[in-house]
């Protein structure tokens, strides 16, 4: 077989049609080769780039999943769950964030190969020293008690002197003390005054209590109703409290103060329902809550809906309606004959309560504003960089007409904003 490598271009001429027809066949097996080989480096090529780009997708999904959760842990008040929310979704959140973490170090980790540890020395180098926490003053409104430290003998200790010394300073250091919750008596004596003359006797009568012939005082069922309630501590937990001071209170006692406070407690909490349905703008919401069921032997998902007064009333109120579930019924009985504008998210259970007629709903755009707020943070949009921009005046537009001037003072405000309208309508169209 010929080489064609060894064969100089100059002696082809010389060479037989066999010989040029063996050689061209080989030259055409070697051209066919180096075109499968080419083909099959094309399809790794392919093969790898379509693993890259999937992979840099699923990173910057965690990273927008991960920034995100640390917006809602971290982030402004605004932008982040209360410490009630905190509490009910802290191992679930803890795992979620560990999750994430992992799930983004693996893919980085892949993706950068075998530059990962200089990345890691990297960042080592760039962290910053880690700031010591510093203590915080102890509030100025609580009472100070003085203890006053003086040496029994003021006189100087050396033998040849003795002569008395002068104060010359002192050092003071404040510590956090407290005194524990004590039960005391309360004894009510009432004089009897008579008249031998005119047989009258004069006795002022008792004074008036929540439960009459009650053994609490309206200060101890309040402390009962709100360590329960309030600082969530079970009966039985107050029950072992009281009975470190000596005080013998069964829980079913303090379920029965609890029950009979609550029951006192209807007519104010109708006036401040009977208040907050006053308002011509109520702001409405709903979240979950954890209700015993005992039958079943676990907790079941109950709901606690909120209803506030409008931003411009001259007095706030808020007004809660617990509830067995999250229906269209629940609303639509407490709103029972009231009339208005009311402000809530996209929730379709409030459809049904604002089907009847002198009822009218407005969105909230806090909610809309959070989704933008969320992209913003991720670097995924730059169309949402934009909505954030125009909602931040809107909310400017807002905060100049504040609560405090009148009605007319701010429809003058909205109807001056000459670009009010182009604003919102130029967000619809963009989004």
């Amino acid at each position: 077989m010929l080489d064609a490598q060894a064969i100089d271009p100059q002696n082809i001429q010389a060479l037989s049609a066999a010989e040029l027809g063996a050689l061209f066949t080989q030259m055409r097996a070697h051209i066919d080769q180096q075109s499968r080989h080419i083909g099959e480096q094309r399809k790794r090529i392919d093969s790898q780039a379509q693993a890259i780009k999937w992979r840099d997708a699923k990173i910057e999904n965690i990273t927008f999943q991960l920034a995100r959760f640390k917006a809602w842990k971290f982030g402004a008040k605004t932008e982040r769950m209360n410490a009630e929310q905190r509490d009910i979704f802290e191992e679930t959140c803890a795992a979620d964030q560990a999750s994430l973490e992992a799930q983004l170090a693996a893919l980085q980790g892949a993706a950068a190969g075998g530059g990962a540890p200089e990345k890691d020395a990297d960042k080592e180098a760039n962290k910053q020293p880690r700031r010591q926490p510093k203590r915080e003053a102890l509030p100025e409104h609580l009472p100070r008690v003085e203890q006053r430290v003086e040496p029994e003998d003021t006189r100087c200790p050396t033998p040849e002197c003795g002569q008395p010394m002068l104060r010359v300073g002192e050092d003071i250091s404040e510590r956090l003390d407290i005194i524990p919750a004590q039960f005391f008596v309360q004894r009510q004596i009432r004089g009897k005054w008579a008249c031998k003359c005119c047989q009258l006797l004069v006795q002022e009568p008792a004074a008036p209590q929540v439960f009459d012939n009650a053994l609490p005082t309206p200060g101890l069922q309040a402390h009962t109703v709100v360590s329960r309630f309030v600082d969530h501590i079970p009966y039985y937990r107050q029950e072992q409290a009281n009975a470190r001071a000596g005080v013998h209170t069964p829980r079913s006692t303090l379920a029965g103060w609890s029950g009979q406070t609550g029951a006192q407690l209807m007519p104010l909490y109708d006036a401040h329902r009977a208040f907050v349905l006053g308002s011509r703008v109520l702001h409405a919401d709903e979240t979950p809550i954890s209700l015993l069921d005992p039958g079943a032997g676990k907790t079941k998902k109950a709901y606690m809906w909120a209803y506030a007064r409008g931003a411009f009333e001259p007095d706030p109120g808020v007004v809660f309606d617990f509830c067995l579930g999250r229906g269209a019924k629940y609303p639509c009985e407490f709103l029972q004959g009231w009339t208005g504008t009311l402000v809530v998210d996209a929730y379709a259970g409030y459809d049904a309560a604002l089907a009847l007629d002198g009822r009218s709903t407005a969105y909230c755009l806090a909610h809309a504003r959070r989704k933008f707020d969320e992209l913003v943070k991720a670097n995924a949009s730059v169309v949402a960089a934009q909505a954030i921009q125009r909602i931040a005046w809107l909310y400017r537009i807002e905060a100049d007409a504040s609560p405090s001037l009148s009605i007319s003072r701010r429809l003058l405000i909205f109807a001056g904003c000459k670009s009010l309208s182009a604003l919102s309508s130029g967000l619809c169209g963009e989004m």
